[in-house]
């Protein structure tokens, strides 16, 4: 285990933008914030329990937070080359963390102060984190297949996440309405390689619904939804998916083709916020109404996506080396 205290203050620069939405007249206020360091890499952000945004950088092997006004304060990670990937935030009021490369989740205070927990089994490539329902984090491990129970304690314990040989590992998770873990599950690739969502309980079993497009690379994104359903990204097909806590799956095409959705976010308007790799940030409402609107940086790469607490959207621009804020537009006035 180690730890360590240390930080870069940066108060970033805004640019800002008003954005049409793709088949909306309604506009979007964008903000954008440079990170200080170049080539950073910002990957997943989340919401902290301080009323920041707390996000990964896989370039910079750091951890950064920046204020709803802009102020950004990055840590450096102890080990080195860990390649920080998904984030969230603990009900211990503590952030939590995964090293894909390091094979650590770390924790971090609001203070700054970083703590490391090796994972009992090696190469683990862990991806993905969320609170569960149990009082602790859980993880998932694209390289074995399994997912990962971690107390505040750093106690670690591991359950096989699913059954068939063709399927490679989980990549994204989530706590449900149902209090089941959910996870997105990536096939190997092959000719009509079937992707699956797998239920988790708190026990550890295992139940896994085929997702019904074949080769549709799920992303990491899933996210609760305010309907009671799961909603996830399928990157490798451009759709946005649905999943009941029964089972029963939804498609939704988007409306251009190579849009590369990753992330979602459940917003404060009941609808579901998600990345697009190619320059945008999509909305779905429940009823699979797509709105899209466009970055202001050309080639940003949104990545990862969360919801602050006054309700705008923050997202990670992870080709452009940026923070994004979208201000969605106030409802209409009946």
């Amino acid at each position: 285990m180690r730890m360590a205290k240390a930080g870069m203050v940066w108060q970033a620069v805004a640019i800002l933008a008003l954005q049409a939405g793709i088949g909306s007249a309604t506009a979007q206020s964008f903000t954008e914030f440079p990170l200080p360091i170049a080539r950073s890499k910002p990957s997943y952000i989340t919401a902290g329990p301080d009323g920041a945004l707390w996000f990964t950088e896989i370039g910079s092997n750091r951890i950064g937070r920046i204020t709803t006004t802009g102020a950004i304060t990055e840590y450096p990670i102890p080990t080195p080359d860990s390649e920080p990937y998904s984030i969230a935030a603990g009900p211990d009021g503590n952030v939590w963390f995964v090293e894909y490369a390091g094979n650590k989740i770390g924790r971090i205070s609001p203070s700054g102060e970083i703590v490391e927990f090796e994972i009992p089994t090696a190469n683990s490539q862990p991806i993905a984190i969320s609170a569960g329902p149990d009082g602790a984090m859980w993880f998932a491990e694209l390289g074995t297949a399994k997912v990962g129970r971690i107390t505040f304690a750093g106690a670690i314990t591991e359950f096989a996440a699913t059954s068939p040989a063709s399927v490679r590992g989980p990549r994204g998770i989530t706590l449900g309405p149902d209090g089941n873990l959910w996870a997105t599950v990536e096939a190997k690739l092959a000719p009509n390689a079937v992707n699956m969502i797998a239920r988790i309980a708190p026990d550890g079993s295992v139940t896994e619904f085929s997702v019904p497009t074949l080769n549709c690379s799920l992303a990491s994104g899933i996210s609760t939804g305010s309907d009671g359903a799961l909603w996830f990204a399928e990157e490798g097909s451009d759709k946005i998916g649905r999943i009941t806590t029964d089972g029963a799956i939804t498609e939704f095409t988007l409306p251009k083709p190579h849009s590369l959705p990753r992330s979602l976010t459940l917003g404060a308007d009941g609808a579901l916020w998600f990345t697009e790799r190619a320059d945008r940030i999509g909305r779905i409402a429940t009823d699979g109404t797509i709105t899209e609107f466009a970055v202001p940086t050309a080639n940003a790469s949104p990545y990862g996506i969360a919801t602050a607490t006054d309700g705008t959207i923050w997202f990670t621009e992870q080709a452009a080396n940026k923070i994004g804020k979208l201000t969605p537009a106030p409802k209409a006035e009946n």
